[in-house]
């Protein structure tokens, strides 16, 4: 049934010539649209295939690329209001919390980076914030899964090296723990921001805030006019060695957050740090169509960065809610964006609707996968981000509980979230070490 809907829809709005017809101002056309997006998306997915695992994409789209796709099928479930996902949905994010309920599973944890558990972290916060279907286990409720991210990630806050802000990994044995970047520590500022604003608890601002502070002080943000958000710091020496490679995807991390600090604490201070960001992203934009600057042009984006312009429309579109300010300027490029994707580059494939990664070619590129799909997906379903209710808070209808002191403790509670102290991070310490210690231990069983 499902394949004769797709292959209807495909008949009705796809040409080999003209490419998919897109009508941004209407709902039926959009939602058909990105219904052909999104099973393009599940494509690639194997958690409901024989051998594959809950929640997982295939090879070569890493963990934290799967954490990014449930977050585009949440935008997509809310905004064009269709469930047909939900139950593959809260599978895969139940699936993949770990035992301690925080996003660290055990058959992800020798290589997991601080900005991997960020990305399934930003995925749930969502999920409060639109009132996505509650899980059935009341450990595992949208909001605590998020906090158990922000307390893990907090707890990992270096002060030895750069003074301050988090790693790119988590553990010491893997390559990049020698480098802060600016997606690890944007994931935790978006985070703490959107925390506040659902929660009405300022503890969460004010590591926010401090995540600014850092980056800033360390060189991570450029001042004037134009704010762009720089990729991040080796450590070492006077950590001055800075990579000044830009990604959508850290633009977005920072001008969203903001957009929330300023919805939530009216501050004529985040309002004008939204701004010079959205006037930054400027630089991600050829006519108004999005592309990746770094990559792009020259040919050369990785899989991982073929997904960054998905989460890039999914921040612009809630910034442009939060701060209404820019939803001029914003509705402008999601639409002409959305436009050149659907009418220039989902062309491809044996299906005629496969998408590329240059939206300006005129044509499918010959680019195709999860990243590509996601992207073409997110840019049109945050088309209509004016159309539903605004992002959900504690105060005025979220529904998903919380758990202040999650990803060590099993308590669901909804008190006050827990400060931060060296206690705190201490017990985060050991924990790392008995994680390292267990996995040493059943290297050398194995080896015995």
């Amino acid at each position: 049934m499902k394949l004769t809907i797709v292959l209807s829809a495909v008949i009705g709005l796809v040409s080999t010539v003209q490419g998919i017809w897109l009508d941004t101002n209407n709902v039926t056309n959009l939602k058909e649209v990105s219904a052909l997006f999104a099973e393009g998306l599940l494509d690639y997915y194997d958690g409901n295939k024989y051998g594959g695992t809950i929640g997982m994409f295939s090879w070569p789209y890493y963990w934290w690329e799967a954490g990014g796709a449930w977050g585009s099928l949440i935008d997509y479930t809310y905004y064009m209001e269709n469930d047909t996902f939900v139950p593959m949905i809260k599978e895969a994010l139940e699936y993949q919390t770990g035992d301690d309920l925080n996003y660290i599973p055990l058959n992800q944890s020798t290589t997991e980076g601080n900005d991997d558990q960020g990305f399934w972290g930003i995925a749930v916060m969502a999920a409060a914030e639109k009132n996505f279907s509650n899980p059935n286990d009341e450990k595992k409720q949208w909001l605590a899964l998020t906090q158990a991210v922000f307390n893990t990630m907090t707890a990992r806050w270096d002060h030895k090296e750069c003074h301050g802000g988090l790693r790119w990994q988590i553990f010491q044995w893997n390559s990049g723990y020698d480098y802060k970047n600016s997606v690890s520590n944007g994931c935790l500022f978006n985070l703490g921001a959107r925390l506040a604003r659902f929660t009405s608890n300022d503890t969460y601002m004010e590591w926010a805030e401090k995540v600014w502070d850092w980056m800033y002080g360390i060189g991570l943000l450029t001042e004037g006019e134009h704010w762009y958000v720089y990729d991040g710091v080796t450590v070492g020496g006077n950590c001055s060695d800075i990579t000044k490679l830009q990604w959508t995807y850290n633009q977005g991390l920072m001008m969203s957050g903001c957009a929330f600090l300023y919805n939530y604490t009216e501050d004529e201070l985040w309002y004008n740090r939204t701004m010079r960001l959205l006037s930054g992203a400027q630089v991600f934009f050829k006519d108004n169509v999005m592309y990746e600057a770094a990559c792009q042009d020259s040919n050369n984006c990785n899989q991982d960065q073929r997904s960054f312009k998905a989460y890039f429309s999914r921040f612009l579109g809630l910034t442009s809610v939060m701060v209404p300010d820019t939803e001029p300027v914003i509705s402008e490029w999601l639409i002409t964006s959305a436009n050149a994707a659907a009418k220039n580059s989902c062309t491809g494939g044996s299906d005629w609707h496969t998408c590329g990664l240059n939206w300006q070619n005129g044509t499918w590129d010959g680019y195709y996968g999860l990243g590509e799909q996601m992207s073409a997906l997110e840019v049109v379903t945050n088309l209509r981000v004016h159309d539903l209710p605004p992002p959900y808070t504690a105060n005025n209808g979220g529904s998903s509980k919380g758990n202040p002191s999650g990803g060590y403790a099993v308590t669901n509670t909804n008190t006050s979230p827990l400060n931060l102290d060296k206690g705190d991070t201490a017990g985060a310490s050991i924990i790392t070490v008995i994680i390292a210690a267990s996995l040493i231990g059943s290297g050398v069983w194995l080896i015995l």
